[in-house]
C-alpha cells in the first residue's frame, strides 16, 4: 500500500511509501527534514497560502528543488475559488509552479475547489504530469483530464456514494489513493485524525468496487503509484 499524499509523518508501518504534501515553505522545508526512504518529500504552496510576494516563494521553492534530490513532486499547488479570493494571483502562483514542475521533472500534486475546470485549462497549456489530488470533479470531468495525470481518491470514498460511480469510470491505470491526513478519515473511523495506515480502507473499498481481491487491487494501484513518483 501506498499513501500519496499526507500531512503528517506519523504510523507508517503498513505502508510502502509515503508522499508528504507541502502547503508552504516551511511545511515544504520540514518535509525534507524528515524525509527518509519511506518518507517522501514534496515542496509546494497551497493556493490558500497566497501572498502579494508570492515571487520571492517561488524562488524559495527553485532553492529547494535544485538542492533537494529526494524531492518526489511539486506541490500541493493549483486552485481554491471560494469567495473573495485573488483568482488572477491565484493562477499565476498555479503557474509558476507548473514551471517549476516541468525545469525540475518532477509531477505536480494538483488542489482544486471549486475550479476544476479553470484547473484543467491550465494544465492543457503545458507539457506537464502529476495527479489531481482529491479528486472532486465528477464523472463527466475525467475524459477532460490530461493523460498524464492520475486521479488521487481519499477516505470519503468509504462513506460518498457519489465518489463510487467517479471511481467505476476511472480508468485502473490512473488511480492513486490517499489519506490527506491528518483530514477525511475514512469509514470505520470517520471524525477521528487520520494516519497514513488508514489508507488501507481505502484499498479495500476500491477492491469492493472493482471485484477484485484486496492483493490484485493493490498491485494495480502500487504500480500506478510507483510510475506518478518515479519509484519504478
Amino acid at each position: 500500500m501506498i499513501d500519496t499524499h499526507s500531512h503528517i509523518a506519523t504510523q507508517i508501518e503498513e505502508v510502502e511509501f509515503v508522499v508528504l504534501s507541502g502547503s508552504n515553505i516551511e511545511d515544504s522545508i520540514n518535509n525534507i527534514k524528515v524525509s527518509n526512504e519511506k518518507l517522501l518529500p514534496a515542496v509546494g504552496i497551497h493556493p490558500q497560502e497566497l501572498i502579494k510576494n508570492y515571487e520571492l516563494i517561488i524562488t524559495n521553492l527553485d532553492e529547494l528543488l535544485k538542492e533537494n534530490n529526494n524531492i518526489v513532486a511539486v506541490g500541493e499547488c493549483g486552485l481554491e475559488f471560494t469567495d473573495g479570493v485573488n483568482k488572477k494571483g491565484q493562477n499565476e502562483l498555479f503557474e509558476a509552479q507548473i514551471k517549476l514542475a516541468i525545469k525540475y521533472n518532477k509531477p505536480l500534486i494538483v488542489h482544486s475547489r471549486k475550479a476544476m475546470d479553470e484547473t484543467i485549462e491550465i494544465l492543457k497549456k503545458y507539457d506537464c504530469r502529476g495527479v489531481v489530488h482529491c479528486y472532486t470533479g465528477g464523472i463527466k470531468r475525467i475524459n477532460k483530464i490530461p493523460e498524464n495525470f492520475y486521479f488521487g481518491i481519499d477516505g470519503n470514498l468509504t462513506y460518498e456514494l457519489g465518489l463510487v460511480e467517479v471511481v467505476k469510470n476511472i480508468p485502473k491505470d490512473r488511480l492513486v489513493l490517499e489519506t490527506d491526513s491528518p483530514y477525511l478519515a475514512p469509514v470505520p473511523l470517520r471524525g477521528e485524525i487520520n494516519c497514513p495506515n488508514n489508507v488501507k480502507y481505502v484499498y479495500q473499498k476500491v477492491a469492493e468496487i472493482w471485484g477484485m481481491s484486496f492483493e490484485e487491487t493493490e498491485k494495480i494501484i502500487d504500480e500506478n503509484a510507483r510510475k506518478l513518483f518515479n519509484k519504478i
